[in-house]
C-alpha cells in the first residue's frame, strides 16, 4: 500500500480550509484517509497561524514510507521537519514559441521602419533646399 500525506479539502465555496492527512494513493482527494495529520486555513494573513501540523504523527507516517505532495512538503520544510530542494527551472520565465515568434516579427518591423527612416534623411539631406 503505497502512501501519501497530502491536502484534502474541507471548505466551503470560496473559503478554502484543508485538512492534511496520510491516505492511500489510491483514495479520492476529499474521500477515505488514514489519519489526519494537520490542517492549512489558506483564508489567513501569512502573519497568522495558517499550518498546524502534528509533528510526532507526521515523523511516523514519514518514517513508514509516506511520501509528502509538493505542497506539504513546504509546509514540512517550513516547520523543519522535512527537507525539500530548491527547484530550478531556468526557461520558466521565457516566452512561448508564438510570442518569440511575434517579438521577431516586430523587431523585424521596427528595423525596417528605422531604415526607412535614414533613407528619408538621407534623400532630404542630397535634395537641394528650396529657396
Amino acid at each position: 500500500m503505497s502512501l501519501k500525506i497530502r491536502l484534502a479539502r474541507a471548505g466551503s465555496k470560496k473559503r478554502p480550509y484543508y485538512h492534511i492527512v496520510v491516505a492511500d494513493v489510491r483514495a479520492p482527494r476529499d474521500g477515505r484517509f488514514i489519519e489526519k495529520l494537520g490542517a492549512w486555513n489558506a483564508t489567513l494573513t501569512k502573519e497568522e497561524d495558517r499550518v498546524t501540523l502534528n509533528a510526532e504523527r507526521i515523523q511516523y507516517w514519514l518514517g513508514h514510507g509516506a511520501k509528502p505532495t509538493d505542497r506539504v512538503l513546504r509546509f514540512l520544510d517550513q516547520a523543519g521537519l522535512a527537507k525539500r530542494d530548491a527547484r530550478n527551472n531556468p526557461t520558466k520565465g521565457t516566452p512561448g514559441k508564438k510570442a518569440q515568434e511575434r517579438l521577431a516579427m516586430a523587431k523585424q518591423a521596427e528595423e525596417e521602419a528605422a531604415a526607412k527612416a535614414a533613407e528619408a534623411a538621407a534623400a532630404a539631406e542630397e535634395a537641394p533646399a528650396a529657396e
